[in-house]
């Protein structure tokens, strides 16, 4: 027995109190362990007996906060979580937490949590039973069925749910017929989805946080990755001591920033120009890949006519405010520093023009040959735990599972994978409504609030709304949403903890918004330590977690809730029908997690989320030794070849065994060792140009030494490949693409050839489908410079924009000169303690002690103008009339034109406590204002991502 386990045992099993007692013990536990050599420190047993005659596990999971994806073993006795444990073989946090995974354990305790069902009562909240809840919500939801339809009802999913999870939702959320679902994603990197994937493929991170390790310069713009995502620094740090140079663009000298070799502060929402202004100087001096672009890329020449024209220096410091100097120091740098990668995060994507924004960035690396290299790439790093997982297979409002949209072969494609009828499932949907995009998670409240007549959905207005682990505090124009929440007839919160929706749905509002006859209810949903599954990080891999402990009070897994629902709801048997059902909390039935994931290998073709079955999963869990930290690639062992977590596109079937895609359109490794190429997805010519690569441009070992179309079953005839299929994989092939074939076999057959089922073809620079085929320039709604509103206005105003009318124009005319009333430019972002809404970390002990106030920064010469000292509290009030009551942080971190506030804090409200409407027991430890309750009116012209990083406010002392 190790030092560490001598210690563990001889603390034997303790309460929070008992702990309380002991902690010195537990401190000098911790500190003998943060003092001992690596090689001292060993992984416990996965089985042991404690002391006192009880069990002792390891349990392995993976942190519920950032998408770094760290791994934990939590090690349980007799039920109880008792401590943890970083995974120092870990390729991706080598030992290493931030401090938000070091205090993971306290979600095992939870004594902040939502411990039973709840209702509203006369503005109490009362505990109800289970069978109560699920009668009462059924009932309610089927009469808003009859009365107004199946859309009448919004739900909001969440980037907590695992994988298995999030897919079953967006099955479930089908069945009940609406595509009026969401989640996250839509409002931090939705616009990453949509741009990136409207220029070569897939709109997801090209490289991973190890493969930063290779890269010999990095830009990071909009991302503050010392605090978002503190453990992917070690790996930016690891390419800094083999010198790598780092470089962060951003409106505030960050943590990030102090770590790099040259920050550049630029005005918040100016990317374009100051991108565009660095390929400007990359034109100028000949730098760009001038054979990258001619073989692979289609438009740079109408993008460099564009830049050499419109950014020239002078116009780019008099949008950006940087100096051409500046400017460029970075096209030189990255230029000369190759490969190069850039890092972009909601600093990035959070604005009216944010699918623009990343595009320019995406436009930026194809210039100078840094995509599908190691150590180059787009690197964009996600914010929760599994959003890019739910973004791959969760509730979107636009496509089902894998981004196959909602088509009607799309819900073929599901609807043979699901063994269901399709004529049964489009009679579930409104008449025409079944290949609509649904409403987004930014807009919902408009949803409730919009002129029923201009809404394009036969149900009109919103009725109903699910909150199936999400923040509201996440999301703009608090003061709406709160109008909007008492409208309703129907709000249902399922989460862990309570959320700031329960005290602004219980808060006294005007009372002409409450509808006298709403019912709010919530359900005590189980943390992912209390279900096991599979998450996908940031870089696309996949882990596996364990099941740590049993679930805490009277909290049911979300999948068993989505199960009983269903079963109230009358389509229980079509949900599982192709699920082995097993024993859950308390006996009660519940689907299979493992079963879900397979469902999900079966039908999930088109980003290769086919060949990572739970059983490849748990293997490269229980072999983390094996995977090289630089490479990801096992060497040797039972996983000898794969690339950690089988990173998607992992094609064809598991057994395959393709190894996964470590970096994206990589053409120096051969398909089945993780290569590619740009995806063949907009067609193959536009206006006379090939949109297929050239000559000579292709992934290592490809038969096919040129461009060339996605594969399908008449194309493997023309090739003379059909006969490579078997019997059966003809059967189900003949007539299919590459997506549609549930044998694999056109997938198989591609690869045996070297090829790339997706295609082989050029990046999009000039995105015809897009607002601004070209990204352009365009001022937020909200500006403090009219001048530059002038000469960059916004889009036109949108009828009808993901089924609800849209403002522009309209509203940047209006606000001209806002600049007079509101002069500061107001942003907002995370900090290291907490993660998103923040009412799950600011409910732990060990983080709320280290962040205890909401604040604003604000730069000493706007704090000397207006009389305020560090400290002070004070008002920061918006255009929308709200007034935030705050303290006071003066610092140079931000210049005298911008302020900053976090955006974790939910619990007062323009200075009142919430403390009394939340439920007794279960409320955050600290609590603040939303800076959400403030934000204006905004949304991405292709998107609608909310625009939270660019608005305008007034700061005064508080008297």
């Amino acid at each position: 027995m190790n030092l560490l386990h001598k210690l563990g045992s001889a603390m034997g099993t303790m309460d929070r109190r008992a702990f309380l007692k002991k902690s010195g013990i537990g401190v000098g536990a911790g500190a003998v362990a943060g003092a001992l050599p690596f090689g001292m420190v060993k992984k416990a047993s996965a089985e042991a007996k404690a002391t006192n005659g009880g069990k002792i596990e390891v349990k392995r999971t993976v942190c519920t906060h950032c998408s770094v994806g760290c791994a934990v073993d939590a090690v349980v006795e007799n039920g109880v979580w008792v401590r943890q444990n970083p995974v120092f073989d870990s390729p991706i946090n080598m030992g290493s937490h931030c401090a938000k995974g070091a205090a993971l354990r306290e979600h095992g305790h939870g004594e902040h949590r939502l411990k039973y069902p709840m209702k509203l009562v006369n503005g109490k909240y009362t505990k109800i039973t289970w069978d109560e809840a699920l009668d009462a919500i059924s009932k309610k939801m089927l009469a808003l069925r009859e009365k107004s339809g199946p859309d009448s009802i919004f739900f909001v999913g969440s980037s907590k749910h695992n994988n298995e999870q999030s897919y079953l939702m967006r099955k479930w959320v089908s069945l009940w017929g609406t595509n009026n679902c969401d989640h996250q994603a839509r409002i931090c990197h939705s616009t990453t989805v949509a741009g990136v994937a409207n220029t070569w493929g897939y709109g997801a991170m090209t490289n991973s946080y190890n493969d930063m390790q290779n890269t010999k310069c990095a830009l990071y713009i909009g991302s503050n990755a010392a605090e978002a995502h503190p453990v992917s620094m070690l790996h930016m740090l690891h390419a800094k001591e083999t010198g790598a140079k780092m470089i962060v663009v951003d409106p505030r000298f960050t943590r990030t920033a102090a770590r790099a070799d040259k920050h550049i502060r630029i005005r918040s929402g100016s990317d374009i120009p100051f991108l565009f202004g660095v390929l400007y100087h990359i034109f100028k001096n000949g730098w760009e890949d001038t054979k990258y672009i001619n073989d692979r890329v289609y438009g740079m020449d109408q993008v460099k006519a564009d830049v050499l024209a419109k950014w020239t220096p002078d116009k780019v410091e008099e949008a950006c405010g940087v100096s051409e100097a500046d400017v460029y120091y970075v096209a030189e740098t990255m230029s000369k520093n190759r490969p190069s990668t850039l890092v972009w995060c909601m600093g990035q994507t959070q604005h009216t023009i944010g699918n623009a924004m990343v595009r320019a960035s995406c436009i930026l690396q194809l210039a100078l040959g840094n995509v599908g290299v190691s150590g180059g790439g787009t690197n964009i790093f996600r914010g929760h735990d599994n959003v890019q997982g739910a973004t791959d297979v969760g509730p979107n409002p636009d496509s089902l599972p894998g981004y196959y949209g909602i088509a009607e072969g799309s819900w073929k494609h599901w609807c043979s994978v699901w063994g269901l009828d399709y004529e049964y499932v489009k009679g579930r949907y409104a008449e025409d409504m079944m290949s609509k995009s649904g409403m987004t998670v930014s807009r919902w409240v408009d949803g409730v609030l919009e002129n029923p007549e201009l809404i394009d959905q036969k149900a009109g207005n919103l009725k109903g709304l699910f909150f199936w682990g999400h923040a509201p505090n996440s999301q703009t124009r608090g003061l709406d949403m709160k109008r909007a929440m008492d409208k309703l007839d129907l709000l249902v919160v399922i989460d862990p903890y309570p959320s700031a929706t329960a005290a602004m749905a219980a808060m006294p509002g005007d009372p002409a918004d409450l509808n006298p006859n709403r019912e709010v209810y919530l359900l005590p949903s189980t943390t992912q330590f209390e279900t096991h599954g599979s998450v996908t990080a940031s870089n696309r891999s996949m882990q596996w977690r364990e099941q740590v402990i049993e679930p805490l009070f009277d909290s049911r897994t979300d999948h068993m809730i989505m199960y009983q629902f269903a079963q109230k709801l009358g389509f229980a048997n079509e949900l599982v029908k192709n699920y082995k059902m097993v024993d859950g909390k308390g006996g009660m039935k519940e689907p299979e997690i493992e079963s879900i994931l397979q469902e999900i290998n079966r039908g999930t073709w088109t980003i290769g989320m086919s060949g990572q079955s739970p059983e490849r999963l748990k293997m490269h869990m229980k072999n983390m030794h094996t995977f090289n930290v630089r490479s990801l690639r096992a060497e040797g062992g039972p996983c000898d070849g794969d690339y950690f977590g089988l990173p998607w596109p992992c094609y064809g079937t598991p057994e395959l065994k393709h190894p996964g895609s470590p970096v994206l359109y990589n053409t120096s490794l051969n398909v089945m060792d993780g290569g590619g190429n740009f995806r063949a997805n907009f067609g193959v010519e536009k206006d006379g140009v090939s949109l297929l690569a050239a000559d000579g441009s292709y992934s290592k070992g490809a038969e096919i030494t040129t461009g060339y179309p996605e594969f399908t079953s008449d194309m493997l005839k023309k090739l003379g490949w059909w006969d490579d299929l078997t019997e059966d994989e003809k059967k189900l092939a003949d007539g299919k693409n590459w997506k549609t074939d549930l044998s694999g076999g056109i997938q198989r057959v591609a690869m045996k050839h070297g090829c790339h089922p997706f295609g082989n073809a050029r990046a999009r620079a000039v995105v015809w489908n897009f607002p601004d085929p070209v990204p352009q320039h365009r001022e937020p709604l909200y500006s403090t410079r009219p001048d530059l509103v002038a000469k960059y206005p916004t889009h036109d105003d949108k009828k009808n924009f993901w089924r609800l009318p849209t403002l522009y124009k309209s509203i940047q005319e209006k606000n001209a000169d806002i600049n007079k009333s509101f002069p500061l430019i107001m942003t907002s972002g995370r900090l290291v303690e907490y993660e998103g809404g923040g009412e799950e970390t600011r409910s732990n002990p060990w983080l709320a002690e280290l962040q205890q106030e909401m604040f604003v920064e604000i730069h000493p010469k706007v704090a000397n103008d207006r009389g305020i000292a560090n400290g002070d509290k004070v008002h920061v009030k918006t255009p929308t009339g709200a007034k935030l009551l705050v303290q006071a942080h003066v610092t140079r971190s931000v210049d005298e034109h911008t302020v900053f506030l976090p955006f974790h804090f939910s619990g007062h409200w323009q200075g009142k406590d919430m403390l009394a409407y939340y439920p007794e027991g279960a409320h955050p430890i600290v609590r603040g204002e939303a800076v959400n309750t403030a934000t204006t009116y905004g949304y991405d012209a292709v998107t609608m991502m909310q625009e939270t990083k660019t608005t305008v406010c007034q700061i005064e002392k508080a008297v």
